[in-house]
C-alpha cells in the first residue's frame, strides 16, 4: 500500500529535506542582508523631514519652501515607482537596488552642502528618485530569497520601518552640533551599503532564479482592494507622525523629551507590529492578519486619545504603531501574490506610491489642526481606519486561487489528450 492509495501526504526525500534544511540559514542571511539595505534606504525618507528645519534655520527658506522641500522627496519617490516597477518586472537588472541606494544617499547627504535653493531642491529630487528605484527591485528581490514566508519578508519590511525611525535619532544632534552640512555624513552608509548589494547580486540572483517564475494570473481587483487599505494605512500613519508630537505639546502640555519619547514609541511600536506581523500571518493567514491589525488600530487610536496625563498615553503611541503596523509585510507579499508575474509592480506600489500617498494627504490634516488643534487631528484619526477595515472585507486569500490554479494545470493536459 503506497502513499497514493492511502490518501497520505507524499514524502519528501531525503535529500531534499537535506537540500532544504541546508538553505535556511542562507535564506535568513539574505533577508538580514535585504532588511539592512531597506533600513538605509528609507533612512534617507526619514532624513529629509528631519533636516528641512535646519534650512529654514539657517538658510532662511519660508514655509513654502520648506514645503517644496518635501513635496520634491514626496514626488521623486512616489510617482516614479509603478513605473520602476513595470521595468523591473521586464529585465530584473539586479544593480539597480544598490544604484538606487547609492543615489538616495548622494542626493539627501549633498543636500546640505549645495548653495542655492535650486540646487537644494534637485538634490532632494534626486535623491527621492533613487529610493524609488531601490523599493521595486529590492522589494522583487527580497521576495525571492524569502520565498513564501511572511515571516522572513517581515525582516525586509521592518527594515524600511527602523530606518525611518533611525533618521531623526541619528540627524538631530548631528544637525545641532554642525548645522545643515553634516548632511554629508549620511552619504557613507549608502555607499557601503550599495557596495555591499553590488557584490551580492551575483550570488542571489542564481537562487533566486528557480522561485522567479510563479504559477497563476494577475488578480488586479483583489489588490486594488489591497492598494486601498495601504493608502489607509499611509494616511494614517502620516497623521500620527506629524502631530503626536504637537499633541504632547500643546493639548498634554508635556515637555520636548516627553513628546519625543511619544513619536519614539509610536516608530518603536511600528517596528514590533511589522516583525509580529509576519509571524502572525505564518500562523492564522496574510488576509486575517491584515484585517486583524487595521481593525485594532481604531481602539488603540481612541485610547490614545481619551487617556489621561502624559505618561499613561505612551502605551497606546506603543500599541498603535504595532497595530498600525500589523498588517505592513503581509500587504507587501500579498500584493506580489495577487500579482505574480509583476513582482516589480506591486513592491512599486505597496512599498512605494500607496505609502506615499499618505505624505500628500498629510497637509489637510493641517487644515484641520488649524481650526481644532491637534487633539482635532487625533480625535479625526481613529476614523479613517474604518475604511480599510471595509476594504478589508473584499480581500481574499491567494492559497485558494493557487488550489483552482493547480487544479486546472493537471487537467488540461488530459483535455488536450482527450481531444
Amino acid at each position: 500500500m503506497d502513499w497514493q492509495s492511502t490518501g497520505s501526504p507524499r514524502p519528501v526525500p531525503a535529500a531534499s529535506l537535506v537540500r532544504m534544511t541546508s538553505e535556511l540559514p542562507g535564506v535568513w542571511r539574505r533577508m538580514r542582508m535585504w532588511g539592512a539595505a531597506h533600513a538605509v534606504d528609507d533612512l534617507y525618507q526619514g532624513l529629509i523631514p528631519a533636516v528641512v528645519p535646519y534650512f529654514v534655520l539657517e538658510r532662511g527658506y519660508g514655509y513654502v519652501a520648506a514645503g517644496g522641500l518635501t513635496l520634491a522627496a514626496t514626488l521623486g519617490s512616489a510617482v516614479p515607482q509603478p513605473l520602476v516597477g513595470l521595468l523591473v518586472d521586464r529585465r530584473p537588472l539586479p544593480w539597480l537596488s544598490a544604484a538606487g541606494l547609492a543615489l538616495a544617499g548622494l542626493g539627501a547627504g549633498l543636500s546640505g552642502l549645495a548653495d542655492g535653493y535650486a540646487l537644494v531642491w534637485l538634490l532632494v529630487l534626486l535623491s527621492g528618485l533613487g529610493v524609488a528605484a531601490f523599493h521595486p527591485a529590492a522589494g522583487r528581490a527580497a521576495r525571492e530569497a524569502a520565498g513564501d514566508s511572511t515571516s522572513a519578508m517581515s525582516v525586509f519590511a521592518a527594515g524600511g520601518s527602523v530606518g525611518f525611525f533611525l533618521a531623526p535619532v541619528l540627524a538631530t544632534p548631528l544637525l545641532s552640533a554642525w548645522g545643515v552640512r553634516a548632511t554629508a555624513v549620511f552619504v557613507l552608509p549608502a555607499l557601503v551599503m550599495a557596495a555591499v548589494l553590488f557584490r551580492a547580486r551575483h550570488r542571489t540572483r542564481p537562487h533566486a532564479a528557480g522561485r522567479a517564475k510563479r504559477a497563476g494570473r494577475d488578480r488586479w481587483r483583489p489588490f486594488l482592494v489591497l492598494t486601498g487599505v495601504e493608502v489607509v494605512r499611509s494616511v494614517v500613519f502620516f497623521g500620527v507622525s506629524t502631530f503626536i508630537e504637537l499633541y504632547w505639546l500643546r493639548q498634554l502640555h508635556a515637555s520636548h523629551l516627553l513628546a519625543g519619547a511619544a513619536l519614539t514609541c509610536f516608530l518603536l511600536g511600528g517596528v514590533a507590529g511589522t516583525l509580529g506581523g509576519g509571524r502572525l500571518a505564518d500562523r492564522i493567514g496574510m488576509v486575517r492578519t491584515a484585517q486583524w491589525g487595521t481593525a485594532l488600530t481604531v481602539p488603540m487610536l481612541v485610547l490614545l486619545r481619551v487617556t489621561p496625563g502624559a505618561w499613561a498615553p505612551l502605551l497606546f503611541a506603543v500599541l498603535a504603531g504595532a497595530a498600525l503596523n500589523l498588517p505592513f509585510a503581509v500587504l507587501v507579499k500579498l500584493g506580489q501574490d495577487y500579482l505574480p508575474n509583476r513582482p516589480g509592480t506591486a513592491a512599486g506600489v505597496t512599498l512605494g506610491l500607496a505609502v506615499s500617498v499618505g505624505g500628500l494627504i498629510a497637509p489637510l490634516f493641517g487644515l484641520v489642526a488649524q481650526r481644532h488643534g491637534p487633539q482635532g487631528v487625533m480625535w479625526l484619526l481613529p476614523a479613517i481606519p474604518l475604511l480599510g477595515v471595509a476594504l478589508g472585507a473584499f480581500m481574499v486569500e491567494p492559497g485558494r486561487w493557487k488550489d483552482a490554479d493547480d487544479a486546472d494545470a493537471e487537467l488540461e493536459p488530459a483535455g488536450a489528450a482527450a481531444s
